[in-house]
């Protein structure tokens, strides 16, 4: 036996209603006479409606008579579409009656003025009567055994309207009986009762619910279905995480707690009647009735998770006691406990911290001015005295909770739950915890109520793949190759690494597209065009900085000045910046200082690799040398991939003017050659090996030789390219030369760090130096140190291409992901 329960949305149209019918009675899914009892809510929107039509009539303003005409229109409407003409004409009048009785109600508030308490909980009760009625005449319009039941004949409460609480004994004794004698399927009200003394009275929020489960209890019925418009209990609010799924099962203490903190599939006390009488409680869908839904019981399968569900308050305040005064003395929290329920105002979360100096409390920011009151009423002496300070509120707060049976005895839980806050920049500004272990809360600023909650999912249901969020910036050569290599390795990444990559902006240096809501994301084959935004740099960051997204990636791959100047704040914001711009980290010392101290003091990765050596492992390398305490003396580079395979290209044969022109079809070169051959590149690459060597170097202190004459500055790109051959015979001399010595020739670095310098030009080396390893366009590092010596460290191999750059950018943000 079961009794089932059909929320507002469920019956909120004549078409649902319809497709109920047919889920109960022509589907497979119940047995003939399974199915005892339909509780079924007003009409969606309709207890609202009533309480508004209620106040307005209080006023004495007569626009409720409009109000009232759109309620009856609706209702008998829905009576038209569901009922056959052959039966309608008593059912319309039988609905026009109680509608006259509304009508007479709201007339008699305008008179007094007044709609009091009780006379409010009558108003409400129209909504399930009519709701309740008409969708009873539709069972019987179709042909089956059923009628109305106002469960005001059964449920028996006391006088507190609004919230009225069940006599158990005698709802249950009447609820037997009356259900003994009327084999009948039952369309009971839902929300309503009667006093002893026969007044009408509602069981406040989840009140349907409650009349399911005190029914179903009464019935000792083997399962209570509750059907409302989403797919059981989730693991967080899909509107905020995207990525909730089901929870196939669950116990009745851990639905309790998710639904106290903000899960509002049900509400806590309207599940107790079912708790005590051992019934399973299932959520289902009334949209997608095939869908599993979730079992409530007693003894919950073991899901694979550490943890159940995740859910939140978004909208608390936190009220602070404290002072000397309260130190060792007996009854300061029960004398506080007392003056907020005096003043009727419910304590959603304490903690106390164990010096006894303060108690916080979260309540609804709707009380604070009474709290307030209550507060410094009862503690007036020993605020005079100094001994207890006047109430410390803060506002804007919310609270995020992880619920599960399995956190209990489990170690680690609470620290992954604050690392995971913690690395996305979320101040944690209170904590409460039961013995219980069966749940964890944590008071966070409101803004950052969304990021925490997928942060947290992230963290504990990691296995159905990690959401890292990008945002890319620039969309040159590199930047688009990078988005290809993303789009192609994106369902492979999901797969294998669980990480979820989504592009939530992209820009280059005219226009921008950002994702509009924060669970949107963007195609990694999207183009910008001329319709899209401007770009601002700003506005890209401030989107960044504001979306309140957990695991965010800032990837910078322009040659831009200008947006350097943002990764600090980036990183404060605990943004994780990859870039293989040089510009940022070669720029004045200051700024250099302020990027990598905002990274170190908010443990925000900030990845550059490939500003130096393209995917080599060459800053890395040099980083765990000074780490593990090796001194470096000397590093010696070639560091440009181009003016690599230029001298390459000449030492076997080819003149310098066409090796310059072969690496400007190959793509080796910036479209103006003179970038590259003047050395100003190189030389940012000599400054940011420098200083992670630990010189504070300035790019004035890198020595540059020129290989160009000083008129080529002057030239034109069209005029410089038309102008290489006369440079032939330059270079020609100059290769000979050297290999007349037995030496080759290259465009090199020199870093000496025990004297202190830095500078770059063309060298001829010994044909046993590394440098004479290299061909093509191939880059080489070698660390001369006190453990490297005489033999250096040599890291070798493509420094130069966007494939192999793209790539090091790529896996810069899989580092930060794992």
């Amino acid at each position: 036996m079961k009794i089932l329960k059909f929320g507002g949305s469920s019956v909120g149209t004549p078409e649902r209603i319809s497709s109920i019918i047919e889920l109960v009675t022509h589907s497979n899914r119940y047995a003939p006479g399974e199915v005892r009892g339909i509780v079924v809510s007003a009409f969606q929107g309709v207890t609202d409606e009533l309480i508004g039509l209620a106040n307005q009539a209080s006023k004495g303003d007569d626009g409720y008579k409009t109000r009232l005409q759109a309620l009856e229109r609706r209702h008998l409407e829905a009576i038209e579409a569901l009922v056959p003409v052959a039966r309608r004409s008593a059912i319309l009048a039988s609905a026009k009656v109680t509608l006259n009785e509304l009508g007479d109600l709201l007339h008699g508030i305008t008179l007094v003025s007044e709609c009091s308490p009780r006379t409010l909980d009558l108003i409400m009760s129209f909504g399930e009567r009519l709701s309740a009625f008409i969708i009873a005449e539709a069972f019987i319009s179709r042909g089956h055994d059923a009628e109305m039941l106002d469960a005001r004949e059964i449920v028996w409460t006391n006088e507190v309207f609004g919230n009225a609480r069940p006599d158990k004994e005698k709802t249950e004794a009447a609820t037997r009986a009356y259900f003994a004698s009327h084999p009948k399927l039952q369309i009971v009200t839902g929300f309503i009762g009667t006093s002893n003394t026969e007044l009408t009275t509602t069981l406040g929020r989840g009140g349907s619910d409650y009349t399911a489960s005190i029914l179903g209890a009464a019935l000792t019925v083997d399962e209570i279905e509750i059907w409302t418009d989403v797919d059981g209990m989730l693991t967080a609010d899909p509107r905020k995480v995207p990525k909730a799924f089901p929870i196939p099962e669950i116990t009745f203490e851990e639905a309790m707690e998710l639904c106290h903190f903000g899960a509002k599939v049900i509400y806590p006390p309207t599940m107790q009647p079912a708790i005590d009488a051992h019934i399973p409680l299932v959520i289902k869908n009334t949209l997608r009735p095939d869908s599993l839904g979730t079992r409530i019981v007693e003894n919950a399968a073991t899901l694979p998770y550490p943890i159940t569900g995740i859910s939140s308050i978004g909208s608390i305040a936190l009220i602070r006691l404290e002072g000397s005064g309260m130190v060792g003395v007996a009854g300061t929290a029960a004398r506080l406990f007392k003056a907020l329920a005096a003043a009727r105002i419910n304590i959603i979360l304490i903690t106390q911290a164990s010096s006894e100096h303060t108690i916080c409390c979260a309540i609804d920011p709707t009380s604070i001015d009474s709290a307030r009151g209550a507060v410094h009423e009862e503690f007036a002496l020993e605020i005079q005295a100094g001994m207890i300070s006047p109430l410390v509120v803060e506002e804007d707060l919310a609270i995020v909770s992880i619920v599960g049976e399995r956190m209990r005895q489990t170690p680690g839980i609470s620290a992954r739950v604050f690392a995971a806050l913690g690395s996305n920049a979320i101040n944690v500004v209170a904590v409460a915890q039961g013995s219980s272990e069966l749940n964890i809360s944590a008071v966070i600023s409101h803004e950052d109520e969304t990021k925490a909650l997928n942060a947290l999912h992230d963290e504990f249901f990691a296995n159905r793949a990690k959401t890292i969020n990008l945002w890319i910036i620039g969309t040159g050569l590199i930047g688009s190759t990078l988005l290809k290599q993303l789009d192609a390795q994106r369902d492979i990444l999901r797969d294998t690494l669980a990480l979820d990559l989504q592009l939530r902006g992209i820009a280059n240096s005219r226009k921008m597209i950002l994702a509009k809501e924060s669970d949107d994301s963007l195609d990694f084959t999207i183009e910008l065009s001329d319709s899209s935004p401007a770009f601002i740099a700003s506005d890209f960051v401030d989107h960044i900085r504001t979306a309140h997204l957990p695991n965010c990636v800032f990837v910078d791959c322009t040659a831009s000045e200008d947006v350097p100047q943002h990764y600090a704040r980036l990183l404060r914001k605990n943004i994780a910046v990859v870039t293989p711009n040089k510009r940022g980290i070669s720029s004045e010392i200051d700024l250099y200082n302020q990027i990598l101290s905002a990274a170190h003091d908010r443990r925000t990765p900030f990845l550059h690799e490939t500003c130096v050596g393209a995917a080599l492992p060459v800053l890395s390398t040099l980083r765990d040398l000074v780490r593990s305490g090796d001194k470096v003396h000397r590093i010696e580079a070639v560091l440009s991939g181009t003016l690599s395979f230029i001298f390459n290209s000449m030492d076997e044969g080819r003149s310098f003017s066409d090796a310059v022109r072969e690496a400007k079809q190959l793509g080796y070169t910036e479209p103006d050659p003179r970038d590259d051959l003047s050395g100003a590149d190189v030389a940012r690459k000599v400054l940011i090996l420098a200083r992670n060597a630990g010189l504070p170097f300035e790019i004035s202190q890198v020595a540059i030789h020129p290989i160009l004459p000083p008129e080529a500055s002057s030239w034109s790109v069209d005029e410089f390219l038309e102008r290489l051959p006369t440079l032939n015979s330059h270079f020609e001399q100059q290769v000979t030369q050297a290999r007349a010595s037995g030496k080759r020739l290259f465009f090199g670095a020199l870093i000496d760090c025990v004297e202190r310098r830095a500078e770059i030009g063309l060298r001829a080396v010994p044909l046993d130096h590394p440098f004479c390893a290299l061909s093509g366009s191939d880059n080489i590092v070698a660390f001369s140190t006190r453990r490297y010596s005489p033999n250096a460290l040599v890291v070798k191999g493509p420094g130069a291409g966007a494939e192999v750059t793209a790539a090091g950018v790529f896996a810069d943000i899989i580092r930060i992901a794992s």
